[in-house]
This record gives C-alpha cells, sequence and structure tokens, in this order.
C-alpha cells in the first residue's frame, strides 16, 4: 500500500530525472485503425470542466483528438462532472456496475473499495519498463493493491497558501513565517475590514487541509498518520490541540463569511475577485495564476505563495507538506473495449506527463526536466520548495476507507462550526478508526 509520506529523495526526482514522454511510443498504444477494424466507443468520465478548469479541459480535449486520429476506429465520449459531483457519480453507477470505461480515481482508501469489489482492472499488462520508470517514485505505488497497479497517476500535488500581493501590501502585512505571525496577519486585515482567507467548507476536505498542516506544524509529520494507520491515537494531544486551533481561527473571524455553506468554487471566486487575502488550496491551481489567459494578467501578477507557517514550540517542520498524488486514470474491469481502454489510458498519461506541465504548469506523476522545458516563475518556485520537502503527508480524507473519510469529512465541518468540541471530535475520530481494525 502506499507509504504514507514521501520523501525529499521521491521530490528530488521531479527536478533531477529526464522526463520520458513517450510520445513516439504509438506501438503501445493500440492498432492504428486499420481498414476494416471494428468501430469502437470508449466511455470517458473525468472532473475537469471547462469553467473551472479551462486548461486541463482543454488538454484532455487536445489529448483524446490526437488518439482519435491515430486510432480511426476508435471515439471517445465524455461526461464531464464537478469533483463533488464526480465523486458522487462514480459511488452510484459502481454500485449498479455501470462504470465508464475509463475514469479518474484518488489513491489509497479512497480507491480500494472498488478494487475489492473487482469494479477497477488490473493495469500491470501496459506497464513496460520504459513507462513504468517514467512515474516520479512513489506515485504510480499510491494506486497499487497488494502489488497489483489499478490506476496511473496524472498529478503530484501540494497546498501551498497562495496570497494576493496587492491586498498584503496595501494594508501593510508582510509573509508571516511563524504562526504567531500569520494570525497578526488576520487580525490586521480583519481590523481593516479585509477577510483574510478564503475558505469553501461545504466542500468539507477544503477545511480538511487547513487541520491537517495545524497537526502537523504541532505534532510532527508522524502524529496525524499515526492515528489513521492505527499505530498511534487520534486522541493524542496534539491532534485535539491542532481541533482547538481551528475554532480559535473561526473565532478571530479568519474565513469567510458563511465559509461553511460555501463551496470550494464560490470561495475560489472570492480570492480571484481579490475579495480575500488568502487561499489554501491544491498547486492544481497553479494555472489560474500562470496560465489561465482568461485570467487577468493584473491578478496572475499579484499571487504568490508561502508555506503553512511554524508553530513555535511544535514538533512540525516548515518544509513538510500537506499533498501527494491527485487523480489517476482507471479501466473499468467490466468494460467491453478493455483493451482499446487501456490502450487510451497508456497514451493519455503519457502525453498528459509532456502537455500539462508546459502548457497549463500542472505537477504530472511522471517525471519532468525542469531546465527543458519553459515554465511560469510561481510554477518553478513550488518545484523548488517540493526540492527542498523534508515529507509530503498524504490528504486524510484519502487515507481512510471511504465510511471513516465521511466521518472525518462530517466532524471537519461541524468543528469549523463550533458543532463540536475539540476533545470530542478526536473521540469520534478514534472511534470510527477504530471500528476499521
Amino acid at each position: 500500500m502506499f507509504r504514507k509520506s514521501f520523501t525529499t529523495l521521491f521530490v528530488v526526482s521531479i527536478l533531477s530525472i529526464l522526463f520520458v514522454a513517450g510520445c513516439s511510443n504509438n506501438e503501445s498504444s493500440g492498432n492504428q485503425g486499420a481498414e476494416g477494424e471494428e468501430e469502437v466507443t470508449i466511455n470517458f468520465m473525468h472532473l475537469w470542466p471547462a469553467g473551472s478548469s479551462p486548461d486541463h479541459h482543454r488538454i484532455v480535449n487536445e489529448i483524446i483528438a490526437e488518439f482519435e486520429e491515430l486510432h480511426s476506429n476508435v471515439t471517445v465520449e465524455l461526461e464531464v462532472l464537478e469533483n463533488e459531483q464526480y465523486k458522487n457519480q462514480l459511488q452510484v453507477i459502481s454500485s449498479s456496475n455501470q462504470l465508464p470505461d475509463v475514469g479518474m480515481t484518488w489513491p489509497a482508501g479512497f480507491m480500494e473499495p472498488y478494487v475489492r469489489g473487482e469494479r477497477f482492472a488490473s493495469l500491470d499488462d501496459i506497464l513496460d519498463d520504459d513507462f513504468k520508470n517514467s512515474f516520479v517514485a512513489g506515485t504510480r505505488e499510491a494506486y497499487e493493491v497488494n502489488g497489483t497497479t489499478y490506476a496511473l497517476p496524472l498529478e503530484l500535488n501540494i497546498a501551498p497558501v497562495f496570497y494576493n500581493k496587492a491586498i498584503f501590501e496595501e494594508n501593510g502585512v508582510e509573509v508571516p513565517e511563524t504562526y504567531e505571525e500569520f494570525l497578526e496577519v488576520v487580525d490586521t486585515l480583519v481590523a481593516n475590514g479585509v477577510t483574510p482567507i478564503a475558505l469553501g467548507n461545504r466542500d468539507r476536505w477544503t477545511g480538511s487541509l487547513w487541520y491537517m498542516y495545524l497537526a502537523d506544524r504541532i505534532g510532527g509529520d508522524t502524529a496525524l498518520n499515526s492515528a489513521i494507520d492505527r499505530s498511534g491515537s487520534f486522541e493524542n494531544e496534539s491532534l485535539i490541540e491542532a481541533a482547538a486551533e481551528i475554532q480559535n481561527l473561526v473565532e478571530r473571524n479568519a474565513f469567510i463569511r458563511g465559509f461553511n455553506g460555501l463551496s470550494d468554487q464560490e470561495a475560489k471566486s472570492e480570492f480571484m475577485n481579490s475579495n480575500a487575502a488568502m487561499y489554501l488550496i491544491g498547486s492544481w491551481d497553479l494555472p489560474n495564476y500562470t496560465t489561465n489567459e482568461e485570467v487577468p494578467q493584473e491578478f496572475r501578477d499579484s499571487i504568490g505563495f508561502f508555506k503553512f507557517p511554524q508553530v513555535e514550540g511544535g514538533a512540525g517542520d516548515i518544509n513538510s507538506w500537506v499533498g501527494g498524488p491527485g487523480v489517476g486514470l482507471f479501466v473499468s474491469e467490466n468494460s467491453d473495449v478493455k483493451e482499446e481502454a487501456k490502450a487510451f489510458v497508456k497514451y493519455f498519461v503519457e502525453r498528459w506527463g509532456n502537455q500539462a506541465v508546459v502548457d497549463a504548469g500542472v505537477i504530472p506523476g511522471t517525471q519532468v526536466d525542469t531546465e527543458a522545458v519553459d515554465l511560469p516563475d510561481l510554477f518553478i518556485e513550488v518545484l523548488e520548495d517540493l526540492n527542498n520537502a523534508s515529507n509530503i503527508t498524504l490528504f486524510a480524507d484519502v487515507q481512510m476507507s471511504a465510511s471513516v473519510a465521511e466521518t472525518h469529512l462530517d466532524l471537519i465541518q461541524a468543528l469549523f462550526g463550533n458543532e463540536v468540541t475539540p476533545e470530542d471530535y478526536a473521540k469520534q475520530h478514534e472511534e470510527a478508526l477504530s471500528q476499521e481494525d
């Protein structure tokens, strides 16, 4: 199973190993549409709509067009949903055994029920040595169960705190390095009538990012992981203290008004309309601050990021990140076009690594030589911080089983809404995790 944290060695490989695009490896990507071949339709469901993820959406369509041109008998039909809609739809159609031929999944705990239910096909047969070695160390393994690969990663993400440099300058605040400095920034912005943080916690995983960082900075990079993998307890004092600090931020009015009822997309809009000074989100959002030409250049130029600050007296390290592999592609075990679907997945992953990094500033799951590509400065800065990372801890809800993840996410929303005490928050987590033992 997936190791709960990446070492610096894994991250260094992003910058130090040449990118293997595999663009010319058409021999392994299926037949070339010879005359007389049967017409094939591959159903592909993904979660990058044109409105909220324009660069991702565009690149998907470009890769599909390339694949269809190479395979004249193949048509790829799309269903595109927003993140939360996608998760719900995947669960519904899986229960009736109606998964698309190709779809997207998250690793580890999210993926395991689909594997146990024999919904995802093994992809080991398309993993020749060159293709296997093209992935950043540790990313493909996140999609393994008992040594078998059931999906292939497209992204590697970390979660920086993005901030609006113009708002910081207008209010006389600077990028914080310590948590005390961060609280001073929050208090100053509130006093000046400025919303400090855009947060859409209706989606719940967004609030989990804040909790994970506080747990890491207070308890160190093993505290939360140990509670989840059962080598430790969720009633660890540092995890309770992290929960209490969430409620301290709420009491300080750190988050946008109505945050528990806002979606992440609504919160993002507030940040991108300069109605909030900070926004903690995954590096998958980098295109909006670098290459997305639909976003005004003036705004893109005003965005920077910083590491989640160090907590004085805490066991955490400022170079420790919350993140990990993002979505990956699976093939349905019950697909009627499994061979073509696997060929499409292989081609897509190979092309995605090349095009996503150059055209959209997305950190792919495959290796990148940053000196060989022209990347925006903000993207290079993220990669450099990845190079210096001491740890990357996988998103908490992804580590957990589906049922425990739901408990975690519900408790996150309750915590932010002051509907549960920090102690009871920890206790209910411990109870849910203990039932999985």
